[in-house]
């Protein structure tokens, strides 16, 4: 695409943002922004002691890190620093450090300078919670994808049971409506569709159907 172009994927948990936003970057030809890689480099940098600190201590050390980004669709590599980001951040630990940073307002300024910074230089496609609201409210195309807690559960389900797991259909949905109701209550960055965003239920659509709707709304 010859013009530099920013397309936000918001939705709640289990709606399939991931698969399709890295998809949508391929077929475009346009970067991936992981931004949950993103949160949870920060953890990882900062690590356990980081809930000791005070928020003007954690802005003094957020200043010593720099986001990058490199590639196209699945090939897209995230930098922090210049080293690429590896599976160093993807362990159960640093998922907590994570979590604990992302309520942090200093972190997620931070955060929303960086992305912010990288779609300035770069085409790309950001999935989330609050890119349409929060993040890229100028972007050109805004999704929201969205589908009955009861369906995203059974995804859920089917991928537990995939992995050898044998997980309680019951205490996923209710665990997935109890996220769902922190991500919209929440004062800071509240999940809800941007205003001009194009809202697609996937309660009914297979992953391709979505990411038909999305390519057609694009092109």
């Amino acid at each position: 695409m010859a013009d530099r172009i920013t397309v936000t994927l918001d939705g709640p948990a289990g709606v399939g943002k991931t698969t399709l936003a890295r998809n949508v970057a391929k077929k475009l030809g346009i970067a991936y922004m992981d931004t949950g890689a993103m949160f949870r480099s920060i953890g990882w940098k900062l690590g356990k002691e980081a809930e000791k600190l005070t928020p003007a201590e954690i802005e003094q050390r957020l200043t010593a890190f720099e986001f990058s980004l490199s590639g196209a669709g699945a090939k897209t590599i995230l930098y922090l620093n210049g080293t690429p980001v590896g599976d160093e951040i993807r362990t159960e630990e640093v998922a907590l450090m994570a979590s604990a940073v992302a309520t942090l307002p200093v972190v997620r300024t931070f955060l929303k300078a960086n992305q912010q910074k990288l779609a300035a230089q770069v085409s790309l496609i950001a999935e989330g919670r609050d890119m349409g609201t929060v993040v890229f409210p100028e972007a050109r195309y805004k999704f929201f994808l969205d589908a009955t807690p009861e369906e995203r559960a059974r995804r859920r389900y089917d991928q537990l049971i995939a992995a050898g797991e044998t997980p309680d259909m019951k205490e996923l949905t209710e665990q997935i409506r109890k996220r769902d109701h922190q991500d919209r209550s929440r004062v800071v960055a509240p999940l809800r569709p941007a205003d001009d965003a194009i809202i697609i239920d996937t309660t009914d659509l297979d992953i391709e159907g979505v990411f038909a709707a999305i390519i057609s709304n694009i092109q």
